[in-house]
């Protein structure tokens, strides 16, 4: 990827690859601030291949305040697991197959493992790989969606403080 001299962004010939995905969204993020980390969270908590805490940080470094990142990531990727939440309580795991190329067994294999541990497992949503499945799950299995939505938002909220400090240590240390 380059930036042309009109300050739009250009493709190098190979393919646009994981590091022009970065930068690509990390210059969405400047642009768009807190609106921008919130929209990249909330895509984040859905069964979309890619990480919050990169954009987290990104708008941490570039100076936005931590606690309106905090506020912003939170809500963002509270609303996108629960998105994720309510597709699996549709039950059309032929929209989750085609659309977001989630194989039936992998998300069997969630409810099975969150079989018998209940809502409050949506918690955990914000590990990385299977927490985005455990929203999903717990749709199809229709449980409680006050408890979920207590838990996840309470899970999340505990996610972006800790990594909060975690990219502040890592930003004092390089500055």
């Amino acid at each position: 990827l380059y930036r042309t001299e009109s300050g739009t962004c250009g493709r190098v010939a190979g393919g646009f690859g994981r590091i022009g995905f970065y930068v690509v969204m990390l210059d969405f993020l400047l642009q768009y601030g807190y609106y921008g980390l919130f929209a990249v969270a909330f895509l984040a908590a859905t069964v979309l291949p890619f990480s919050s805490e990169f954009a987290f940080g990104g708008c941490l470094a570039a100076g936005l305040d931590p606690l309106g990142c905090i506020v912003a990531a939170t809500v963002g990727n509270f609303l996108g697991g629960m998105t994720s939440y309510y597709l699996g309580y549709l039950g059309k795991i032929e929209w989750i197959e085609k659309y977001f190329k989630v194989k039936r067994a992998k998300i069997e294999r969630v409810q099975q493992w969150l079989n018998g541990k209940g809502a409050y497992m949506a918690f955990f949503s914000f590990v990385p790989f299977a927490g985005d499945l455990i929203p999903l799950a717990l749709g199809f299995m229709r449980a409680s969606l006050t408890k979920v939505a207590l838990s996840m938002f309470v899970g999340k909220l505990v996610r972006f403080i800790a990594t909060a400090y975690i990219w502040a240590a890592a930003i004092d240390a390089v500055v």
